[in-house]
């Protein structure tokens, strides 16, 4: 029987969570007890996905012991992340996905969807109207009968979980749309409260996802106020970015940093320096601004070379600052043009609520 038909049929629902043991040979020890919870009048048991260090081969060994020696309804929590197509399959064991929910169809995060559809025939695609007419852009396939279209606050009861769906267009693509799971208060928040860099590198937080934020979703800072509105409505736990590690903690503060990013207000007090040196004059200028700045108080100063630094980093602190001052020597009667393609990254991105001021070398011609 299916977890949903057992929701559909009865009411309450009586059911028990297995953590997997870290030790192998504690795993025995699990069954044991899972048997003599069994001669309770439980409806299902699940499974969580390597809990205490133990591996996913575990959570899938549990579920079917409970299934195939108990006659236990079993659900086993399982994730692609870090896992092979081999190791997914091994997992699975023969059993084949119900749903797959797009959230975004960027090929960095889809590409696999035509694959997954031809693996497992039986699985409904869950996307909006916007998701499905895009979907042909990328895949030579017609999901026409298999798709399941959702609309804003719609929801799709699975068994065990309930998802409401949410639309989130333009952060950052047309098609975007994030999903919470009701049942265990989570945020499938699509590119939302991603970030850069690496998951086994022990980083904080904010400095590569604002750098993330700024140069992916910052255009669209009206889009990202309606979606915190609607999930200002939510009883989130967790958030499940796609990009990122997964937020279990203190959301208050990731919530609060998208707030101040999406009304484009300055994060904190401090100055952005950013020079375009042709011969290096305009950059001992800028170097030596800086020195007065300090020299007079200003805590923070930014310095950027817009010809080697990383021109993302440059935009990430431009808006982090709340005053910028623009140095740039004059190139073929115009802007050098690393300072023309830095301002027009920050135009792009909707620059605005700063102070800002010119440094300028118009040996060629005035800026």
């Amino acid at each position: 029987m299916f977890i949903k038909d057992i929701f559909n049929s009865k009411k309450p629902v009586l059911s028990f969570e297995v953590f997997p043991p870290k030790q192998e040979s504690k795993v025995e020890e699990v069954e044991k007890a899972v048997k003599e919870m069994s001669n309770l009048p439980i409806d299902y048991m699940s499974v969580t996905y390597g809990a205490g260090g133990s591996n996913s081969k575990n959570t899938a060994r549990i579920a079917s012991y409970m299934k195939d020696n108990l006659s236990v309804t079993s659900l086993a929590h399982l994730t692609c992340v870090a896992n092979t197509k081999e190791d997914i399959e091994n997992i699975l064991d023969g059993k084949e996905p119900s749903y797959l929910v797009i959230s975004h169809l960027e090929p960095d995060h889809a590409a696999n969807i035509a694959r997954f559809a031809e693996k497992y025939p039986n699985s409904k695609l869950v996307g909006n109207a916007k998701t499905f007419s895009m979907l042909p852009q990328f895949f030579d396939m017609d999901f026409s009968d298999r798709s399941i279209t959702v609309k804003e606050g719609d929801e799709l009861n699975t068994g065990a979980h309930t998802l409401s769906f949410y639309m989130a267009p333009m952060v950052h693509w047309p098609e975007v749309m994030v999903t919470y799971d009701k049942t265990d208060k989570v945020l499938f928040s699509a590119d939302g409260f991603g970030k850069f860099g690496a998951l086994d590198t022990d980083e904080k937080w904010d400095c590569e996802a604002r750098r993330y934020y700024f140069n992916i979703v910052g255009k669209y800072g009206a889009q990202v106020q309606t979606l915190l509105k609607k999930a200002a409505g939510l009883d989130i736990q967790i958030i499940c970015p796609l990009h990122g590690p997964v937020l279990t903690e203190n959301l208050g503060h990731y919530i609060g940093k998208y707030d101040i990013w999406s009304k484009y207000e300055p994060e904190n007090k401090g100055i952005t320096v950013a020079y375009a040196s042709i011969h290096g004059n305009t950059a001992n200028a800028a170097k030596k601004f800086a020195e007065i700045l300090k020299e007079q108080g200003e805590e923070t100063v930014s310095l950027f070379d817009l010809s080697r630094d990383d021109m993302a980093e440059a935009v990430e602190d431009a808006f982090r600052y709340d005053g910028i001052v623009f140095a740039s020597a004059t190139y073929d009667a115009g802007l050098f043009p690393c300072m023309e393609s830095y301002l027009e990254h920050l135009k792009a991105k909707g620059y605005r609520n700063r102070i800002a001021a010119v440094m300028e070398n118009g040996s060629w011609a005035p800026t």
